[in-house]
């Protein structure tokens, strides 16, 4: 039986601030264009003692800066208010757990969504009190935040806590890339058109380059991200699932079960990277002072105030052993004070078998695919063109580039934030777009079998100046095979 749409969302973690950037934010947009159950309410709930009142200005305020100002009016904003509550409580306080639990119970008129905006640690206590206050049975269901765990292990144990209360069609696990636009488009560009499907794999594929830049450093989140580092912080959920949605198959169809059955065979295909591989298969870096936009910034040593061996740049070839993508080489990269913030996907074609064009400036460029998705959405094809001229000496030769902008192709259409479709899809019971428990324990495995290999070698993350591309030795990771990164 399908779900109904949920009249409750009940948010734990409801001051933090994701909650008050993307959450809050997201859900007002969805109310304000009637996108939302009519008798639909929001609980939220934390440990700061704040009754409706002073939680509903708090929540005014955060969309009065996260929401544009032609996207928002006062008459929405005080409707949207009247369907917001709080309710303060801390689950090792069986007094305040027990009156949020009643307020809960309270408000319920019939399918609810818990959204778990919290510190991991507390996915399987907090789903256990909904449980034994019979607050987690059939019409319910449950958000995630990333990351599940910080290894396989941890993973597997919270992944148990939650399912022994919640069965796994209602466990609803978040990586906020999977809702963006741009990614979204990756999907159709794939499977929407003729025109790619026929030359997306290794016959015609030469590298496929997944990128995402931070320019940022630890921005006040010091202590998380010192225990976790790029490779849990990023590497482990959202570039794997780009690469996912890069490599794998057409499913069958486009719902839950089809498209995460193929992005599981993806994440089951990749070759292993253990301790014989990590030197020449990964780079782990590490910022240092330098400059942003010719703005001086600190190291990361000197933002957490001690020495630290976590890594905020890595780089990694991979490859999928399986028929489609044999002999390909999938460089990934993510870190933090790059000289600009950008995701995309960069696919270099092979270069044409034979050219029929001799002499100087006919050299021939490889065609190639670029899929930006932020922070603007644009789509570039790279193809040879004759230079304009009337070639007495030869013909020459020049790459041109057909751009889309999204923003342009739509400019009439406004830009949601991810936890937009996110939330709406949580609220109809669609999980599509929600990462499953074993994509989940097959991405830590891999992983982990990474980060013990470096374990195993010693391998300490190299320095690199903030605002540049990172170490040195992430060039030779592509040039040794005769290639090189896109910047």
């Amino acid at each position: 039986m399908s779900a109904r749409p949920a009249s409750l969302l009940v948010i734990f973690g409801a001051t933090g601030d994701l909650a008050q950037r993307m959450l809050l934010p997201s859900m007002y947009s969805l109310y304000r264009d009637g996108l939302l159950p009519d008798d639909v309410r929001i609980l939220g709930t934390a440990r700061s003692e704040l009754d409706d009142a002073r939680f509903r200005a708090s929540v005014a305020e955060a969309l009065a800066k996260r929401v544009a100002a032609t996207d928002r009016d006062t008459a929405s904003i005080q409707r949207f208010l009247e369907i917001v509550h709080y309710q303060a409580a801390a689950i090792d306080d069986a007094a305040a757990a027990k009156a949020l639990t009643d307020r809960v119970r309270a408000m319920t008129r019939g399918d609810v969504v818990y959204h778990l905006s919290t510190a991991p640690r507390f996915y399987a206590p907090i789903c256990h009190l909904l449980g034994a206050a019979g607050l987690a049975g059939p019409g319910t269901r449950v958000m995630l935040e990333k990351p599940i765990g910080h290894d396989l292990g941890s993973a597997i144990a919270i992944n148990d806590g939650v399912t022994r209360v919640f069965d796994e069609t209602r466990v609803f696990r978040v990586d906020h890339y999977l809702g963006k636009e741009g990614v979204q488009n990756l999907l159709a560009l794939r499977f929407g058109n003729a025109l790619f499907e026929p030359l997306w794999n290794a016959r015609h594929i030469e590298q496929v380059q997944i990128t995402v830049a931070e320019t940022i450093g630890i921005e006040g989140r010091g202590d998380y991200y010192d225990h976790s580092g790029a490779s849990r912080d990023m590497l482990q959920n959202h570039l794997l699932q780009l690469l996912c949605l890069t490599a794998m198959e057409p499913p069958s169809h486009f719902d839950p079960s089809a498209v995460r059955n193929e992005k599981l065979k993806v994440l089951r295909s990749l070759r292993p990277i253990g301790a014989n591989e990590v030197a020449t298969h990964s780079v782990a870096g590490q910022y240092a002072a330098g400059a942003i936009d010719a703005t001086a910034v600190p190291g990361y040593r000197d933002e957490l105030g001690r020495a630290s061996p976590t890594e905020t740049y890595i780089a990694l070839r991979a490859h999928i052993d399986n028929w489609r993508w044999s002999g390909v080489p999938f460089y990934l990269r993510t870190g933090k004070r790059m000289p600009r913030r950008c995701t995309e996907i960069y696919l270099q074609f092979r270069a044409v078998p034979h050219s029929i064009f001799k002499g100087t400036g006919a050299h021939a460029e490889p065609n190639a695919l670029v899929i930006k998705l932020q922070p603007e959405e644009q789509i570039e094809l790279m193809l040879m063109h004759k230079t304009p001229g009337l070639d007495r000496s030869g013909l020459k030769l020049a790459q041109v580039t057909l751009d889309l902008d999204v923003h342009d192709a739509f400019a009439q259409s406004r830009r949601r934030l991810a936890y937009e479709r996110l939330y709406l899809d949580a609220i109809e019971g669609n999980g599509t777009l929600f990462v499953r428990r074993d994509e989940t324990e097959a991405a830590w495995l891999w992983i982990d079998g990474i980060l013990d290999g470096w374990r195993a070698q010693g391998v300490q993350p190299k320095s690199y100046p903030a605002g540049t591309w990172g170490p040195s030795s992430a060039v030779a990771l592509t040039e040794r095979h005769g290639h090189s990164w896109r910047e």
